[in-house]
Order: structure tokens, then C-alpha cells, then sequence
């Protein structure tokens, strides 16, 4: 039976050509794009796993190979039969429950067709005692056997970090019932969020683990936390960063200008003479630090900028400036 083929390059953008990191940031920006769960516009769930079996082929190096061995000369849509010998080889399957990827095609209705062409239908069974973050399904998450510790990939915004907040998260587990059958189960958690929390830290659940056989008491779960992009600040540890943009006039004169915080807009005031470039540090507006320690700062990074059209007048003030003026910067 012939299939259609699909390109999982241009599924997820990117070259035939690209790395192992570059394939990582390309599913990562588009699973955070169409998860379901954020993305409510139609269509946004089939591109989601359409996005989650390209990041399994080609994130895998032997499933990659293998996939690539079919050449480059294939278009996506086309009709295509998979060449003897490839059906149903014995390849792990890291998008399932325990594998630690984030995608669960159980949840999303199985892989392609395509897909069990090349690489066998193995993958439709899970195991229990494992969860998948429905938040934040990009991220790599770990799953060690029942009875034991779990970790979870979450994403909060940077204002969650300043502010601290609660959040509502909701994971998924697969495990057994009294008979034994594997039933899909839905738990939702309100996580608190303590402000200054930083990329990286661990939040821990006590008991909400992996359940342990025969009773035994669960593992706890711990939630990394990552911190989102945000389109002002960068987050570096515990400082922030902003951009501030200045007219030539304001940084030669000097002025008084007002910038963004994450508590409001603040004033500063630029010192005549100051350099595009220049890094103005404010102490103690970064995120918050552990009891008897300073928050950390807020950097100011001055960017000189000239307007790209100007009038007759401001054009005839520049000209008048460049003949007058004896400041030579080269």
C-alpha cells in the first residue's frame, strides 16, 4: 500500500544539512506555536503532531539515518511505497510515555502512516507510570520506573518570575486499574511560583511522584522551570536587561528619558555625552534573591539611534551641524 510522503524537514524549516541543536530550537518554537492547549485556532492540533513525528524521526540519530537513506529526491505529497526490508524494524520510540520528549501521539491519535511505513506500528503501547506536561510540550522530561522521582518541564513568563504567581498545570499519566489495563489519567496541580525564581530551579511535589509497587509510597515530582522569552527584558541569573533607545541630541545634551521596568515605567537620566553602547547598571530591580541577599539589577544598554526620514528642516539642522561641528570620531 503506498502512503504519502512526508518531508520532516520542511515540516520543521529546516535543511537536510541541519544539527542536532538546530532541530531542537525548530520543534521547540513550533510545538510552543500549536500545542494544543494554547493554540485553539483550527488546525493547530494536526500540525502539532504533524511537528511531533517529524522531531522523532529526525532528532533520533538511526531513525534520521534511516529516513535519510531514502534520498532527497522525494516531494512531500507524493505517493510513496516503502522500499523491502524497511517495514517494522526494532527502533526506541522516545516520543511515548517514559521516553522523555514531550509528544505522546496516544494523546494526539498515533503517527502517520507514513511513519509506521518506515518505522513499524511498535509505537501505539505505552507504559505506566509515566506523564507528559500538557503546559509545555517541547521540553525534554525524564520518567524513571514506578516508585520513583519524576521531572517535568514548565514555562513561566517573566512577569510570573517577578511577581511570583500560581499556576494551574496539568499532567497526564498512564497506569494500570485494578485489572490491570492501561487507563490514561488527567491530574491538575496549582503550582506556586515563588518571586525571583530562576531558569533552571526545581519545584518540588512531595508524594506526587510514580506510585510505588505494591503500594509503596509515590516518588515526588519536581518541575523545571524555564523561563519564556520575553520581547523587552533578557534574563541573565538573576539580572535583567533592556534596551534603551536614545536621539543623537538626547545623548549629547543629556536628558531625562522614561523606560520600562517590570514594575512600570521609571525615570533616568542620561548624562550629556553619554556612548551608544554604554551599560547603565540600577541596583536591586533585577529578580529577586533568597532571604539577606540583594535582588539583582537592572542593565540599561544605550542604543543611539537617527531617524530615517527627515524633514527639510531637520536635514538642513544636521547639515548645518556637520559644518560647524569639531568632534572627529575616527
Amino acid at each position: 500500500m503506498s502512503v504519502k510522503f512526508k518531508d520532516y524537514y520542511e515540516i520543521l524549516g529546516v535543511p537536510r544539512t541541519a544539527s542536532a541543536e538546530d532541530i531542537k530550537k525548530a520543534y521547540r518554537k513550533l510545538a510552543r506555536k500549536y500545542h494544543p492547549d494554547i493554540n485553539k485556532t483550527a488546525g493547530s492540533e494536526a500540525r502539532f503532531k504533524e511537528v511531533g513525528e517529524a522531531n522523532e524521526v529526525l532528532s533520533d540519530a538511526k531513525k534520521r539515518e534511516r529516513y535519510d537513506q531514502l534520498g532527497a529526491n522525494w516531494q512531500a505529497g507524493q505517493d510513496f511505497r516503502p522500499p523491502p526490508g524497511y517495514q517494522n524494524m526494532n527502533y526506541e520510540f522516545r516520543g511515548a510515555p517514559g521516553g522523555g520528549r514531550g509528544f505522546n501521539p496516544q494523546d494526539m491519535g498515533g503517527f502517520s502512516d507514513f511513519f509506521e511505513s518506515l518505522f513499524g506500528q511498535q509505537f501505539a503501547g505505552g507504559r505506566p507510570g509515566a506523564r507528559s506536561a500538557m503546559w509545555e510540550p517541547e521540553e525534554e522530561q525524564q520518567f524513571p520506573g514506578s516508585g520513583g522521582d519524576q521531572e517535568v518541564a514548565i514555562t513561566v513568563t517573566l512577569e510570573e518570575a517577578y511577581h511570583g504567581a500560581t499556576k494551574s498545570i496539568r499532567l497526564q499519566s498512564n497506569e494500570p486499574d485494578a485489572r490491570g489495563r492501561i487507563q490514561t489519567q488527567t491530574k491538575t496541580y496549582q503550582v506556586k511560583i515563588p518571586a525571583g525564581i530562576t531558569e533552571g530551579s526545581r519545584i518540588r511535589l512531595a508524594g506526587q511522584g510514580a506510585q510505588g509497587p505494591g503500594n509503596r509510597s509515590a516518588g515526588d515530582l519536581y518541575m523545571q522551570v524555564q523561563i519564556a522569552p520575553h520581547p523587552t527584558f533578557k534574563v541573565n541569573g538573576h539580572d535583567l536587561e533592556v534596551e534603551l533607545p536614545l536621539t543623537p541630541w538626547e545623548a549629547a545634551l543629556g536628558a531625562k528619558v522614561t523606560f520600562p521596568t517590570l514594575d512600570g515605567p521609571a525615570a533616568l537620566t542620561i548624562a550629556p555625552g553619554t556612548e551608544s553602547g554604554q551599560r547603565l547598571r540600577l541596583r536591586g530591580k533585577g529578580l529577586r534573591q533568597g532571604k539577606g541577599l540583594e535582588p539583582g539589577d537592572l542593565i540599561v544598554a544605550v542604543k543611539i539611534v537617527v531617524p530615517k526620514k527627515m524633514s527639510a528642516r531637520e536635514k538642513e539642522l544636521f547639515e548645518e551641524l556637520a559644518k560647524v561641528s569639531s568632534f572627529k570620531p575616527r
